[in-house]
């Protein structure tokens, strides 16, 4: 082999790590930005704009403590929680803390720390649990899992 091509070969060895990365950084940033599209939607009261972010057969599972002090599971569709959503009046805003993201092909994940707002208040934190799937070249959120606390809260 000739210089010339060691070269090549070399440079071509470099470089293909770099374009990996760059394809995974914007992997990430895509799903991060399906997420926010679902808190615009929420920060609205749009349910057309929530279903165009999800897989409508996906769900929305909330774990948390009931005021008994027994464990709590919610589940509901990602119509149903549209719906929900179209008769609110309430002002919800979420906030991601510190998110992990991991994408394989078409599958991807977040977990992360949350803290959520209603009309500008403190309601809880906990972790959200996304599992993203990419239809047709675009992300969605197929499942959002979450648990709900109101002590122990990052930064309260």
């Amino acid at each position: 082999m000739t210089m010339r091509p060691m070269l090549f070969a070399i440079l071509l060895a470099a470089a293909t790590p770099a374009a990996a990365q760059h394809a995974e950084e914007a992997d990430s940033a895509a799903v991060l930005a399906t997420v926010n599209q679902l808190f615009a939607a929420l920060e609205t009261n749009d349910p057309a704009a929530l279903l165009a972010a999800v897989v409508p057969e996906g769900r929305a599972t909330s774990a948390g403590i009931h005021a008994t002090g027994r464990p709590q599971i919610s589940s509901t569709s990602w119509t149903a929680f549209a719906e929900r959503l179209a008769g609110s009046t309430e002002r919800l805003s979420e906030r991601l803390i510190d998110p992990h993201v991991h994408v394989e092909g078409d599958i991807a994940m977040i977990w992360s720390r949350y803290e959520f707002e209603v009309n500008g208040a403190f309601s809880h934190c906990g972790v959200d649990h996304f599992d993203l799937v990419r239809i047709d070249g675009r992300w969605r959120v197929l499942n959002l899992t979450w648990t709900r606390q109101t002590e122990g809260c990052p930064g309260r």
